[in-house]
């Protein structure tokens, strides 16, 4: 690489454009040419007004391709006010990109200015007195600063220039999204005119619907720029370890550890993984935890300096933030261990390989971790993708033996090399957001009307499909109770009310997520467990735990606490049947044309291609049929994903059969195969599902939801479902043409 500037060829309406110090510091850096994706960025941005959507390839430079020309732009200005918000959904996000733009910022003489809860108070303070400049800021810190200080708020962003919303994708579903979402709009409602927003995403699976997202309020579409690039190759592997055998000698000790097939991926990991940088996705903390911990004891053992190291949400911060700096100084030979959370852009340099434990649940987030990997010019993007199967005894379930873990990571590098990503999926925050918006509107403005209320928070934006009626439903619920969220004054002002202002008060009251709430099961008082539930419940569901079933007999959803009696069918399938996080229709599809091909991909190992085998003659023999007969059970292979099988299993609920829900079907646990096929051979088409939905009990999963009328709440969980009444109605009239 040289120290000259792109060619004219190349650069001439992108580059010379650019501010002279900008200019300078693209020399000082050592690119010999501007990438295609700020080539394209930029001159949109000059040359329009209008906002911008920006989809490139992780490590493309989107970041450049919206600030050098914003930059360029704004230097000199002496309007007062912050001229660029960037937003990002981590705080180590905009730590990184501090340190990216802090330079420049000296430069151009603009401020660029951290704001969250961990960022030094002085330059807030100066900025504060002295708006000017770029803050990079989380949608948690607008909540703040709109709920304590609206004053400041409107001298900081009354005048903006320009947006940046990076890692878009991370806002465009979930209660997150609507939260920024409505942010926008508040602030827009602080200004004269309208600020153009630039958002920036690698793993978009919708364009249209990000461009909503992004420029809802706007008055033309946003310019869109896609650059596919050349992407590094993709080195893939799929190793697959059989779990030991369960002893039938209650007697005997369980095994040793070291029999697991999970101390057998740590050996295996240690080996491959060892001398390079490295992301371990894990899945769950406990599998963090201990897959962490074997790594570890291996280094102890072979007296070898420890490589391997936890990164989770339950970890201190100072703790998590040590090991993201020792990736990238890239000083010593790193691994960390993770669940999600170095899954977005942190800066932690580039990393040899990938590895996850599990097969792929959602191609954006496969797409996600893999960019990490085969950044450096002339590298390989390596994922080593590791499952677990189980031992299969002479009595082995059918599902089992059709070795879905296998299957599905074979349907995952399929749909990863169709370049498929998930749209979003309907969003079920709606209405703990819009409560929580209430509440921080309120607060910002001192009191408001109901029909102001209702404008500035229901027009174009994310609770445009509540009505008047439905936000009249709301506020009256708000209302009641001895200690209500709102009171009225007697001209009709909205007003705190007691509970509404412990809840504003209080120190969480910015953000608008929580942690995943797990369920407590408790049988006759004594607590078994907790675990998470992500498809739909109702009393009857069955619940696989610990090794058996249980009937659900009630639910306290305010408490979380799921009240089960043991049941009395046999011993559940071993594999995981239902993961935390939902999959999607075209997964499971595609999960069902593995077993029905005869290609075997060479980046299986020799375990996982004799049991991809093993479950295509199995399948074959089965004749590919839909109900499988499990002795007392029977498997309904619906080969839909979690949102369809949810609202099947609540049907077949509300009939009276007692079902739990796996990745690709539904289990009945109190019908014989000829019971199961006689009752969908007489359902001609799913029912309203404002019919179903008085069966589903667990509607408290966001938030606020414990404070929303419980009529309006399963109001918008119909809503939310009744487009899935089509898809169970054409899954009836396939399983009715099989078997």
């Amino acid at each position: 690489m040289t120290n000259s500037p792109p060619s004219p060829s190349e650069g001439e309406d992108a580059y010379d454009r650019f501010h002279p110090e900008i200019r300078r510091w693209i020399r000082e850096q050592g690119w010999d040419r501007l990438r295609e994706v700020q080539q394209k960025a930029s001159r949109a941005l000059f040359d329009s007004r209008a906002d911008l959507l920006i989809s490139a390839s992780t490590a493309a430079g989107k970041t450049e391709a919206a600030f050098l020309p914003l930059l360029s732009q704004m230097a000199g200005r002496q309007e007062a006010g912050v001229a660029i918000l960037y937003v990002a959904p981590l705080k180590a996000l905009i730590n990184d990109q501090y340190a990216r733009l802090s330079e420049l910022g000296e430069r151009l003489e603009m401020p660029i200015v951290r704001w969250h809860g961990d960022a030094p108070a002085g330059p807030k303070t100066a900025i504060l007195r002295n708006p000017k400049g770029v803050v990079l800021i989380t949608p948690e810190s607008i909540e703040a600063m709109l709920v304590r200080r609206p004053g400041a708020a409107e001298s900081l962003f009354g005048r903006l220039d320009a947006i940046i919303i990076d890692e878009l994708h991370a806002f465009l579903q979930g209660a997150r999204g609507l939260h920024l979402w409505s942010l926008l709009n508040r602030m827009e409602a602080l200004s004269e005119t309208r600020a153009r927003r630039v958002g920036l995403s690698a793993t978009l699976g919708d364009l249209a619907e990000a461009a909503e997202w992004l420029s809802g309020t706007a008055r033309q579409p946003p310019n869109v720029v896609v650059v596919e690039g050349a992407s590094a190759p993709i080195k893939l592997q799929v190793r697959a370890y059989i779990e030991p055998p369960e002893s039938t000698d209650r007697s005997a000790t369980e095994l040793p550890a070291e029999y697991s097939a999970l101390s057998h991926i740590a050996a295996h990991a240690f080996d491959a993984l060892r001398g390079q940088n490295n992301l371990f996705f894990a899945g769950s903390r406990g599998n963090v935890e201990e897959l962490a911990d074997r790594l570890r004891t291996l280094s102890d053992e072979r007296s070898v300096p420890n490589e391997f190291f936890p990164h989770h949400g339950s970890l201190s911060k100072e703790l998590r933030e040590e090991l993201e700096a020792r990736l990238k100084l890239g000083r010593l030979p790193t691994t960390a261990v993770a669940t999600t959370t170095l899954e977005l852009g942190i800066d932690i340099g580039s990393v040899h390989a990938v590895g996850q434990l599990g097969a792929p649940r959602s191609l954006a987030s496969l797409r996600q971790r893999l960019g990490r990997s085969g950044r450096r010019e002339g590298a390989s993007a390596i994922f080593r993708n590791y499952v677990r199967e189980p031992f299969l005894a002479a009595d082995a379930d059918p599902l089992d033996r059709l070795h879905l873990p296998v299957v599905q990571a074979v349907a995952a590098m399929n749909l990863l090399r169709a370049r498929f990503v998930e749209p979003p999926r309907p969003n079920g925050a709606l209405l703990s957001v819009l409560l929580h918006q209430l509440l921080s509107y309120i607060t910002q403005a001192g009191g408001c009307s109901a029909s102001d209320l209702y404008t500035a928070l229901c027009g174009a934006g994310p609770f445009s499909a509540v009505s008047k009626r439905d936000f009249a439903s709301l506020l009256h619920g708000m209302g009641q109770g001895e200690e209500p969220l709102l009171e009225q004054a007697q001209d009709r002002t909205l007003l705190l009310g007691p509970m509404g202002e412990r809840i504003v008060a209080g120190r969480d009251f910015y953000a608008n997520f929580k942690s995943p709430e797990e369920w407590r099961l408790v049988h006759q008082g004594r607590t078994l467990g907790t675990l998470p539930i992500i498809n739909l419940l109702a009393i009857g569901s069955i619940i696989g735990f610990a090794g058996r079933r249980w009937r659900v007999i009630a639910v306290d959803d305010p408490a979380k606490v799921v009240e089960v009696a043991s049941h009395r069918a046999g011993k559940i399938p071993k594999f995981d049947r239902v993961g935390s996080e939902a999959i999607h229709d075209r997964l499971a599809y595609e999960m069902r044309l593995v077993l029905s091909d005869s290609a075997l991909p060479g980046y299986l190992d020799p375990v996982a291609r004799g049991l991809l085998l093993e479950g295509r003659q199995y399948y074959a023999d089965l004749g590919m049929a839909r109900f499988l007969d499990a002795g007392s059970v029977t498997h309904v292979m619906t080969w839909r994903g979690s949102d369809v099988n949810g609202l099947f299993a609540v049907l077949l609920t509300s009939i009276g059969f007692e079902c739990e829900t796996f990745d690709v079907g539904v289990t009945l646990t109190n019908a014989s195969i000829n019971q199961a096929r006689d009752v969908v051979a007489v359902l001609e088409q799913c029912p309203p599902v404002a019919e179903l939905g008085q069966f589903v009990t667990n509607l408290s999963v966001e938030k606020y939801d414990e404070l929303i009328p419980e009529a309006l709440h399963r109001d918008f969980w119909v809503r939310r479902h009744e487009h899935l009444s089509t898809e169970v109605s054409s899954l009836l009239q396939e399983l009715q043409q099989v078997d």
